[in-house]
């Protein structure tokens, strides 16, 4: 009369069926547009394979990889604006550094022209 499993387990039961539905009817469906367009459809079955891996590996409790990939490319793209703003700081410094030293040579021209 009563069920011995909790809600839980009976959730995470029904999520399993679901899951293992989804991915055969995923296979399915890949396997059908395949044969109809080869590049796309292995695009669709590629994504629809990762989904239903990532639902799996939810379902088992292991947490998804980080992004190493993208995380690199945001880092050397950091890298490359604060290089690129550093060699115009440096540009802009050595700049005011000529105008103030041609500034102070003219004045120094007036001053001793005077005499």
């Amino acid at each position: 009369m009563f069920s011995t499993s909790s809600k839980a387990e009976r959730t995470a039961d029904q999520a399993w069926e679901y899951l293992s539905s989804a991915m055969s009817s995923a296979g399915d469906t890949a396997t059908k547009a395949a044969s109809a367009a080869t590049d796309k459809s292995q695009d669709w079955a590629d994504e629809a394979w990762r989904r239903a891996s990532a639902a799996a590996d939810a379902l088992a409790g292991r947490r998804p990889g980080r992004p190493w990939g993208t995380m690199l490319l945001a880092g050397l793209a950091g890298v490359a604006v604060g290089w690129a703003a550093a060699a115009y700081a440096r540009r802009a410094l050595a700049r005011q550094a000529a105008e103030e030293e041609q500034e102070l040579a003219q004045t120094a021209v007036v001053i001793t022209g005077d005499r």
